[in-house]
């Protein structure tokens, strides 16, 4: 168990094949007509993507950016160069990951246009907005993550070249438009949890 737990690529393949015997030991059990394994598939796709991008979206805004102040200088390289890159990297792909299976899902449950048009389109419920509310706080989100966030980190933490001032600037532009996210967030995922729980999306 030592030899798996630690090699993180050990360890993820050891969860999907949990997921797997999971899945044979109920598999009698399920509905897999049509597309509907697929679209279970979807959206399972959607919520790993999600924990993933609002993980460390808190990550940054509940440990990293309070505690930075703590920190000693010469041990801040150390977040700048080596932690925060790696993190930014796995926070905007899941951000992406999360749009396009989150889009993909409203898709291939037929209410895309119902949702996006926050129900001025076609046949839409209660449902169909709130889960349009949630979506369009979403996509905002990752809008914020790779063409504010993401940018102005890249000037902070030295990737690109950047005065002092520029650095500083930009690392305060991040940091708000991390705060934003963080925010639209917690009306996000009421949203989305809302549309699945209190109101009919059919």
């Amino acid at each position: 168990m030592g030899a798996i737990l630690q090699n993180l690529t050990r360890t993820i393949i050891a969860g999907v094949i949990l997921v797997v015997l999971l899945f044979a030991m109920y598999y009698s059990y399920g509905d897999y007509e049509g597309l509907t394994f697929w679209k279970f598939i979807w959206r399972w796709t959607h919520v790993l993507s999600g924990i993933m991008w609002v993980g460390i979206l808190y990550y940054f805004n509940f440990v990293q950016i309070p505690n930075m102040g703590k920190i000693p200088d010469e041990q801040k390289p150390a977040i700048g160069k080596v932690i925060a890159p790696a993190a930014l990297f796995w926070f905007r792909w899941a951000a992406m990951a999360t749009i396009v299976t989150g889009l993909g899902v409203a898709s291939m449950n037929g209410y895309f246009i119902e949702a996006l048009s926050l129900g001025y389109a076609g046949d839409a419920t209660t449902g169909h907005r709130m889960i349009g509310i949630g979506m369009w706080l979403g996509i905002i989100m990752w809008f914020n993550v790779w063409f504010i966030i993401w940018p102005n980190q890249k000037v902070a933490l030295g990737i690109v070249e950047g005065s002092p001032e520029e650095k500083a600037a930009s690392a305060r532009k991040a940091m708000l438009f991390s705060r934003t996210n963080t925010m639209l967030s917690l009306p996000m995922l009421f949203a989305m949890v809302a549309a699945q729980n209190l109101y009919s999306l059919s």
